[in-house]
Formats: structure tokens, C-alpha cells, sequence
């Protein structure tokens, strides 16, 4: 009974934890690095095709991004997670795999003013994303689940996002039972629309996110009031000055506060001389997600916002919202002279329509870049956020002269208060307390809060780690490895296809160990042939 760590180990993106139970290969999340990869991940030690089950905490694309290469490379197991989770995965991977074909198609087309540069392969395909979508098994909070002899697992709401959820896995082997909890992201308290994080009473070992483990909000997450009237005084100043308020926003979960936080602005008329300014949201992926958010309101809104749908109020429309589906509908936004509101993904900046909106609008004093959620290292949206004078975006440099903000305190995650709040209500402490989830100096100290204020037995172990549950010891204790620079050399994406096709392979005739001798004779007759014809 092994636990490896595999990503976002001293890191914040990438998240992958390994379980591996009575032969059986589970993975918790398998998610996409974003930004600046410091540090090296190490590889599953098992191939992609051997994996049994994949849990998710929830469809944000750090968690859950890596699921179409997954399947690309041989998975056809059980994916599990709620089911507003699921719901969001189905438009969240194909959006990814969109992106992932255009960038390559992009390259492609560059490449070819380029002497003998091979052609690139996108990291995933949109029929990658179909086959993942496929394998997603809806499940309800509360309820505890056998996904297979010796495993059960449960979801309980986390409230990081619509969906969201820590995962309990009870593990067992011969007669010996562990549990592990795996934490996920751990919501903020008073988030609009979604309920408050729940709590868990007791578990062996935790495996626990760290985003914010260093620093509180500066904002009060009690009150929403706040960033509500700090919204309203941003779009003020800008539209008195003949600006835009550009948002870059994460589509999923972000999107729908603000569009909460705007119609609260609208219904008490907070912006004066500006009538019903307008407000546009630039992104078919966060269209998509607040539908989402309406199909799933009964199980995960809160309070406040259920209150709204019984009386017939939609909490995320208003007047003057615009949605921008098309790409002519997305371009016709920058010839609008009226001064606006543009919400638009992606949220780190780093892809998607609002690389344009910034182009448009970053360059002009009159307008505000306002961020309203966490800018991974190495991101565009962190570089401008650090106060870098002039970007590229297409090719062309662009001076930054606009007003650059953000809604400190607007956070869908838990800061250190929350965090401890959510480890200290386990009933006993936990054997031990994995660290993840985090930069590298936050993990640190993290870390050495839990242990020096509150005695729990904490640990941060960096990727390729493994962990014996049942004897409560390190096995491995991996160092940090460096992520090496770019030798200029490019890998071979078809080959990597091709051994990942043999490593299925070898995955499936495995799985066949103690089928009929007439099946596996027809099997191996076939294999035979297929290499005959290949070999020559």
C-alpha cells in the first residue's frame, strides 16, 4: 500500500498523487503545469494503460487538464467525480484540446518559414478529450462508494468551486484498513453562490493543499460587501476616465462571482452617469459553465443564492449583459466606443480571447486591468501584476499604461486561517500531514507552522516521494530536481504515440493473465502477425 507524489509538489499546478492498493492503480487528479515548471515531476511509475481508476477533486485544468493525454496513451479506466465535476470536464477538455490543436497548428504555420523544422504534434487531440469525457463517472457528495475490493471512497464538498470536493479513500489490505484524505482545494468561507467548505473528522493520513499557507486575506471573507463596493468604485473611476474594466477571469467559478458581484452593482445602482453600461462576457467555455451552474444550483449553491433562484432572479444575469460566442461577436467588442466591462479567459492570461483584449486595451491610461484570481509564477498575468512596463502579445510589443488592480481577498481558495481551520477539525490529529499544493517557500513554512503552533506531524515531499502506508514510513524521500533548460532538441511526438500504443499493449496482455488458452492463443497470433509485418 503505496502513496507517490507525482505534481504539484512544491509547486501550485500539476496536481497528481499516486495510490496504489491490493494491485490496483489509482491516480487522484491529473492535472496540466501552468506557468513556470520549476521543478522536475517525476514520471508514474506505472505506464498510462495499467492505471485502474483516476479520482478527481474537481475540473479545474490544474487537476484535471493531463486526462486527454491520459487516455491518448493507453487509460480506459474508471474516471470518478461529482457529478456538477463531470459536467464541467465535458466542455473544460474539449476547450483545452481546442487550444491545445491551435497552438500546434500556430507553430506549425511558423515553422514553416523555418529551414527543416519538424512539425509539431499538439500535446492532446480533441477525440483525446472525447475518450476521457467518455470514462467520467458521475457520483453524489456523502455517499461512500466500492470502486473496487478493498477500496471505498466518498466526496465531501470543499467548496472551491461548483463540484469541488475532498475525496476520503479507505484502503485495505489483508486485514488492515488505512484511510487518506485527500484535501483538494479547500474553498474560502462566503463565497457567492457556492456553499462553505465542509469538514472531515478523522482520517490516518492527509494529503492537504497549501496555495495560501503563508498569508491571510486582505479582505474580509466574511463580507462580500466589500469586494462588491470596491468593484463598483474601479468601474466608476474607469468609465468617468471614457475606459474599459478588462477581467481576465478564469471561466469557471471566477466568471459566475463577478457576473454575481456586477448584478448586485446594477440592482443598487453603485455607478452613477453611466446608465446600463454594458458588460461582455468573451468566452464560449464560461457561457457554457454558468448553464452548468444553473443545471447544478440545488445541490451546490448556497443559502443566499438559492434564496434568488425561489424568487425567480437568475444570480448571474442582469441587464446589459452581453455574451460573445463567435469570434466576429469577440472582435466587434474592441470597436464598441462605449465604456465597458470585458470578462474574458483566460484568467492567467496566457491563452484565449483576452491576449486581444489586453492588446486593445493595455496600452490606454483610461483603462484598468483588474485581476480578480491567482496568477501562477511565469504567467503573463503575473508578470503584469509585478509592474513589467511593455509585453508581447502576437508578436508586437504592448506598453503597459494602464491602471493594473486587483480584488485582493477574492479567492476561491482558503487562506492560512482557513486552511488550519480545515486540519484542526479532525478529531485526532492524523499520523502524518502531507503538504502540497503550494510555491516552494510556502510549502516551508507551511509546514513548520503545523508543526511548531500546532503539533501535527507535517510533511512537504517534493515530486517522486513514495510513502508506505502501512508502516508509516518513508520509502523514497526525493529531492528537488531543477527543471533542466531547453537543449534545442525537439522530441519525436509520433514516436512517443507509438511507444505509448506498446505500452498499452503490454498493459492489456497483462490484464489477460488467466484468460482461455483459445483467446489468448488468437491474441498472440495476432501480435505475431502484426510484428511480422512490421518487422520486415
Amino acid at each position: 500500500m503505496k502513496l507517490i507524489f507525482i505534481g504539484a509538489d512544491h509547486e501550485v499546478t500539476g496536481s497528481c498523487h499516486y495510490l496504489e492498493v491490493g494491485g490496483k492503480h489509482i491516480l487522484v487528479d491529473y492535472g496540466m503545469e501552468q506557468g513556470t515548471n520549476v521543478f522536475e515531476n517525476s514520471e508514474l511509475p506505472v505506464s498510462e494503460a495499467m492505471i485502474d481508476y483516476v479520482l478527481l477533486t474537481h475540473a479545474h485544468v490544474d487537476h484535471t487538464g493531463m486526462l486527454p493525454q491520459l487516455t491518448a496513451r493507453g487509460f480506459r479506466g474508471q474516471i470518478l467525480a461529482t457529478a456538477a465535476t463531470v459536467d464541467l470536464c465535458g466542455i473544460m477538455l474539449r476547450d483545452c484540446a481546442h487550444i491545445q490543436m491551435q497552438e500546434a497548428d500556430w507553430k506549425n504555420r511558423k515553422n514553416k518559414r523555418s529551414f527543416n523544422t519538424p512539425l509539431v504534434e499538439p500535446v492532446y487531440t480533441m477525440e483525446n478529450a472525447e475518450a476521457a469525457i467518455k470514462l467520467l463517472v458521475p457520483c453524489n457528495y456523502g455517499q461512500k462508494i466500492e470502486l473496487c475490493e478493498g477500496v471505498e471512497i466518498r466526496f465531501t464538498d470543499i467548496g472551491h468551486l461548483l463540484g469541488s470536493a475532498s475525496i476520503e479513500v479507505w484502503a485495505t489490505e489483508g486485514d488492515v484498513t488505512k484511510k487518506i484524505v485527500f484535501s483538494g482545494d479547500i474553498g474560502n468561507k462566503n463565497q457567492p453562490l457556492i456553499k462553505d467548505p465542509s469538514f472531515t473528522e478523522d482520517a490516518d493520513f492527509v494529503v492537504m493543499e497549501s496555495t495560501y499557507g503563508d498569508r491571510l486575506h486582505e479582505v474580509s471573507a466574511t463580507d462580500t460587501k466589500d469586494h462588491i463596493r470596491e468593484l463598483a468604485d474601479i468601474i466608476q473611476e474607469t468609465f468617468d476616465h471614457g475606459g474599459n474594466v478588462v477581467i481576465p477571469s478564469f471561466a469557471v467559478g471566477r466568471t459566475q462571482e463577478v457576473l454575481y458581484f456586477i448584478r448586485k452593482i446594477k440592482e443598487a445602482e453603485m455607478v452613477k452617469g453611466h446608465g446600463n453600461f454594458p458588460v461582455y462576457v468573451d468566452s464560449p467555455l464560461a457561457v457554457e459553465a454558468t448553464n452548468i451552474f444553473h443545471k447544478n444550483e440545488t445541490e451546490c449553491f448556497d443559502e443566499e443564492a438559492m434564496e434568488l433562484v425561489k424568487k425567480g432572479i437568475n444570480p448571474v444575469s442582469f441587464p446589459g449583459l452581453k455574451l460573445a460566442i463567435t469570434s466576429e461577436e469577440s472582435k466587434y467588442i474592441n470597436f464598441e466606443e462605449t465604456p465597458k466591462v470585458i470578462i474574458s479567459a483566460s484568467g492567467m492570461c496566457e491563452a484565449g480571447r483576452i491576449r486581444h483584449h489586453l492588446k486593445h486595451n493595455l496600452w490606454r491610461e483610461e483603462c484598468t486591468i483588474l485581476f480578480v484570481g491567482y496568477q501562477a509564477i511565469g504567467t503573463l498575468g503575473r508578470a503584469i501584476i509585478e509592474g513589467v512596463e511593455e509585453v508581447k502579445l502576437f508578436g508586437e510589443p504592448i506598453k503597459v499604461a494602464a491602471s493594473i488592480k486587483q480584488l485582493i481577498g477574492l479567492s476561491g481558495h482558503a487562506d492560512k486561517n482557513g486552511l488550519i481551520e480545515w486540519i484542526n477539525a479532525f478529531k485526532e490529529k492524523p499520523r502524518r500531514v502531507f503538504i502540497v499544493h503550494g510555491e516552494d517557500s510556502v510549502c516551508k513554512n507551511f509546514v513548520e507552522t503545523l508543526q511548531v503552533e500546532y503539533g501535527i506531524k507535517a510533511y512537504a515531499p517534493y515530486s517522486g516521494t513514495v510513502f508506505n502506508l502501512l508502516s508509516n514510513k518513508l520509502e523514497y524521500e526525493a529531492v528537488p530536481i531543477p527543471v533542466a533548460k531547453k537543449t534545442g532538441k525537439t522530441k519525436n511526438d509520433v514516436f512517443s504515440r507509438l511507444w505509448a500504443a506498446g505500452q498499452r499493449l503490454v498493459a492489456i496482455i497483462t490484464k489477460n493473465e488467466g484468460g482461455t488458452n483459445k483467446d489468448l492463443a488468437k491474441f498472440a497470433d495476432q501480435i505475431t502477425s502484426l510484428c511480422d509485418k512490421w518487422d520486415n
